[in-house]
């Protein structure tokens, strides 16, 4: 699997989380770029999400439903704040779902084991087709502009849903008196060359300004620009529209809608939520570039991200 020869590839996230992505481009001859568009705060209501928090450690819930990476991180705040790990704070009674395979990973890699996710459509709607019915009280910690079809979804499957925000997502740089803090490092032995800090002695992927991106946009010189979220889907209408002959990729089908609802043409969909996952996006992407665009995208899914 391989991408045209001097194939440039603009990810749309921030050094800090575009490492794994980025090495995976290099891996299929691709030049990775990145342009930060959005980052992540502390959630604006910090007492709700502590409430919850003291709550989920005292073992109030049956259920704890994790859809993205950044709430993993959030939740690690909370319990480094405590004195804690996260693992450590989770009571052992507690079920935990999530829905792709880089979130899973991500809370396996710090010693949480997963009990329920989607194998099929790893999406929130594939979370709900396989969710068990009245499996008694669910916490959902949240983005604060997330969509509001999981929570939905597992209240008309009998859950008691109790949906709290744990990060606001911002334009790129966040407050750095409100920024996320950095995750913890994994567990040594749960690292992998899929999950661990591969490309480290690789030169860092240059980083552009919108300005920056647009104009290489203009003259051509970038093919694919890759959205990991509705959000960024957004922010790369606003910023660099029209893309022209670079290809959008999407990382799900709700980036992919929003996409497609913004007017912009989407190239490819990742067939699941992961680096490698993309990376194969891109290359079908560019390797039908003379072709029609992507079909039409389906009802779109409660969340993507990587």
């Amino acid at each position: 699997m391989r991408v045209p020869g001097g194939a440039r590839v603009l990810v749309a996230r921030s050094p800090d989380r575009a490492g794994e992505l980025v090495t995976a481009l290099r891996r299929v001859g691709a030049e990775p770029l990145l342009l930060p568009l959005i980052d992540f705060e502390q959630a604006s209501d910090q007492h709700s999400l502590d409430v919850a928090f003291d709550a989920l450690g005292a073992g109030a819930y049956t259920w704890l439903v994790i859809s993205s990476v950044t709430t993993v991180q959030a939740l690690e705040a909370k319990a480094a704040e405590r004195g804690a790990s996260l693992s450590s704070w989770l009571p052992g009674s507690i079920l935990v779902a999530t829905i792709g395979p880089a979130t899973r990973s991500f809370l396996e890699s710090r010693g949480i084991s997963v009990d329920l996710a989607p194998t099929g459509q790893q999406s929130g709607t594939g979370l709900l087709d396989i969710w068990p019915a009245n499996q008694g009280s669910v916490l959902l910690p949240q983005a604060d502009i997330a969509d509001p079809r999981l929570r939905k979804g597992l209240e008309a499957r009998g859950a008691a849903v109790q949906a709290v925000t744990a990060y606001n997502t911002v334009d790129y740089p966040a407050d750095p008196r409100r920024a996320l803090p950095a995750p913890l490092p994994a567990s040594p032995q749960t690292l992998t060359q899929e999950t661990g800090p591969a490309g480290q002695d690789a030169p860092p992927p240059t980083v552009l300004t919108a300005a920056e991106a647009k104009a290489e946009i203009g003259a051509g010189r970038l093919h694919a620009v890759v959205a990991a979220s509705p959000s960024a889907a957004r922010r790369i209408h606003a910023d660099l529209a029209p893309l022209g002959n670079c290809r959008f990729v999407a990382i799900g089908r709700s980036t992919a809608a929003e996409a497609a609802s913004l007017g912009l043409t989407v190239a490819a969909v990742a067939q699941e939520p992961t680096a490698s996952g993309l990376v194969a996006a891109v290359v079908r992407s560019l390797d039908h570039q003379h072709s029609p665009p992507h079909p039409s995208v389906a009802e779109p899914s409660a969340k993507d991200t990587i």
